[in-house]
């Protein structure tokens, strides 16, 4: 027998509303995802006082992490300023800067120390 039969007869499909997905705000995550670490082992408890899954949250707060690393600066920005600039201001230069050369090397000098003698100094030192 053909079981491939053209038939008239006509089914019905009935749709069954599973419910809604929830949204949550980036605030209410951030909020939560807080919670959560404020005492340790809080992640079930947390979740649960929520409504969400563990995994949900494990994931919020992982990617919470990934946005704080892409916002750290790889490099600290630095600023040059022209050799005349303290002159300029009208205060004069005070203070000590200390330069670290190696595990076991240091310079200390004052901040009017001659700039082409400290050149040199480390030059010689930088040699060795």
């Amino acid at each position: 027998m053909d079981s491939n039969k053209c038939s008239t007869q006509v089914e019905r499909l009935a749709v069954v509303e599973t419910g809604r997905r929830r949204r949550w705000t980036d605030d209410e995550k951030l909020r939560i995802v807080l919670e959560s670490l404020e005492t340790p082992r809080a992640i079930s408890s947390t979740a649960r006082r929520h409504g969400i899954s563990r995994s949900l949250l494990l994931i919020w707060r992982r990617s919470l992490a990934a946005d704080a690393e892409q916002a750290k600066p790889a490099f600290i920005p630095a600023m040059v300023v022209s050799e005349t600039a303290p002159a300029a201001m009208g205060t004069p230069a005070s203070g000590r800067m200390v330069i670290e050369i190696g595990q076991h090397r240091r310079i200390i000098v004052d901040a009017g120390v001659d700039a082409e003698a400290l050149a040199r100094v480390l030059g010689v030192l930088g040699r060795r």
